[in-house]
């Protein structure tokens, strides 16, 4: 499991309280709320975050940092954990503490937990789509800026596995790393004679470019947009030697029919940019 540390979020989240509060700009109220300053400056309130939907919840370290950075005196009561399932007028937590700070981070804590939660939550229906296979789903690359990490985690909560976390903590060798290479071979050498102790994953079209991959021993070999019957050609190809991943325009609909072909692994972009924030309210009940 990819799991941000302290710093990593703490990071993210002064960042974007940074950004709510115009810290970083040279206005003339810079790093305050002028809308919460309306509020008397000592009252207290008490609020609840209610789910409106049905969810995989993700991102409480990102929501309570948010009001630890802002005001420590802040009390959060959590009713669920990351990775539970909520749904529709679940309360989930209830915050306590200054009326000014509970309305201040509201936005920035919200964002990263919609966020995060609606990551999860698209994984989770993609593991579930999976169901009585043995393939298992992989996360890519294709993540928001600055939040590599974070949905990461995300995609655990959900059920799903963590690919590669960069370019620096394993090979894959694609299309053009090949046709600047020479050759599957080619580039498979120069890896194994530059770099050691990282895995070598080899991204193929077709049989003959499998088999050079097979050839070569690597350690994954990734099968892109093949249809079902190159997909299960491939599979008998490989005869179980190496762990193979599809990938490619992969979806809901079609995702049990590529796993049905034996593959080990699908991966899939949809699961960190194709998502809807997961929606969340924040209500006072309580005020003195």
């Amino acid at each position: 499991m990819t799991t941000p540390s302290i710093n990593d979020i703490k990071v993210q989240v002064q960042q974007a309280l940074n950004e709510d509060l115009g810290t970083h700009t040279h206005n003339d109220f810079k790093g305050q709320d002028v809308t919460a300053n309306l509020i008397p400056e000592n009252k207290k309130s008490k609020a609840q975050l209610i789910c409106r939907e049905q969810a995989i919840l993700c991102g409480r370290n990102w929501f309570d940092m948010a009001y630890s950075l802002l005001d420590n005196k802040i009390q959060i009561k959590w009713y669920f954990k990351d990775g539970e399932e909520i749904n529709n007028n679940d309360i989930i937590c209830e915050i306590s503490g200054n009326a000014r700070s509970i309305l201040t981070a509201e936005r920035t804590a919200l964002n990263f937990l919609q966020t995060l939660s609606a990551t999860a939550t698209q994984t989770y229906h993609f593991v579930k789509a999976l169901k009585k296979t043995n393939c298992k789903i992989l996360d890519t690359r294709k993540t928001i800026p600055g939040l590599r990490l974070a949905q990461k985690y995300a995609v655990t909560c959900g059920g799903g596995v963590n690919h590669r976390i960069g370019l620096y903590d394993m090979l894959l060798i694609k299309e053009n790393h090949i046709h600047a290479a020479g050759s599957i071979t080619a580039a498979v050498k120069k890896a194994r004679k530059n770099i050691k102790n990282l895995k070598i994953e080899i991204e193929v079209e077709n049989m003959e470019e499998l088999q050079q991959a097979i050839d070569n021993k690597v350690d994954r070999i990734l099968l892109d947009n093949m249809d079902i019957p190159m997909l299960e050609k491939a599979v008998q190809l490989n005869n179980k030697r190496i762990k193979l991943e599809a990938s490619g325009n992969i979806t809901l609909k079609t995702i049990h029919s590529v796993a049905a072909t034996g593959v080990d692994y699908i991966s899939t972009g949809a699961i960190t940019k194709n998502i809807n924030a997961i929606d969340f309210s924040l209500r006072f009940i309580e005020s003195d």
